[in-house]
């Protein structure tokens, strides 16, 4: 059952204090010659429920960081040198929420951390299946697929009794050649030691503060200025 394994997944990790992981991403774009061009990043998050929250992407086109401490979200952009505060006191769910609401802006995987995330994942779906398994990294998963009307999305759960997120690929089906985000989770671990300072916002030096609508949260994706836009969820 497609559903019951994801539920798992999503209750195992709604269920852990903090979670911190590495990651790598890619991301499709079409060109209007039909040719399907890869950007490349890696980056870190950290989480300490319900409301602290780091995210670092690094990639030849954005660098950047992400900082809440449960009352203000700090964003830097290091090509930028800008970065960009916000007050907002709550949880990392209404951070997620905020940010997509006032930017577009892309937090990797940002809906496999939610408390809600079952709700938030199956929401559009009109199909699931289970492929079978699979390996990632050495490590059996579980391989689901599950369509919707704009998008498709595939996930890798870890077999057994960790079951935490491995690769996570979401198809577009409404542009041009179907481009894909692709998200592989490496070094997941849950309930792990964070440090306070994790979460301590520190602008560099010569940084300039700007507005949240500011071009310092098109950074979180890898394309560079000018390019179509690439596969989203």
């Amino acid at each position: 059952d497609p559903e019951k394994i994801l539920k798992t997944m999503t209750d195992y990790n709604a269920a852990q204090k903090s979670i911190s992981a590495t990651f790598d991403s890619e991301i499709e774009v079409v060109t209007p010659e039909l040719e399907k061009i890869q950007f490349t990043s890696s980056g870190k998050l950290q989480l300490s429920r319900p409301d602290k929250l780091r995210i670092s992407r690094t990639g030849g086109y954005a660098d950047v960081q992400l900082v809440y401490d449960g009352k203000t979200v700090s964003i830097y952009g290091n090509n930028a040198k800008a970065y960009v505060q916000a007050d907002l006191a709550g949880t990392v769910d209404q951070l997620v929420d905020l940010i997509q609401a006032k930017s577009g802006g892309a937090l990797p995987g940002a809906d496999l951390l939610l408390s809600n995330a079952y709700d938030e994942l199956m929401s559009n779906v009109i199909l699931a299946r289970h492929i079978g398994q699979g390996v990632i990294d050495g490590v059996e998963c579980e391989h689901l697929a599950f369509r919707g009307v704009d998008t498709d999305w595939q996930i890798w759960i870890e077999s057994g009794a960790r079951p935490v997120p491995r690769k996570y690929v979401i198809t577009s089906k409404t542009l041009a050649g179907a481009p894909q985000y692709t998200l592989r989770i490496k070094d997941w671990k849950t309930d792990a030691a964070l440090d306070a300072d994790a979460f301590a916002f520190k602008a560099p030096a010569g940084a300039t503060k700007v507005d949240l609508d500011s071009g310092v949260m098109v950074e979180f994706d890898e394309l560079p200025p000018g390019t179509p836009s690439g596969a989203k969820k």
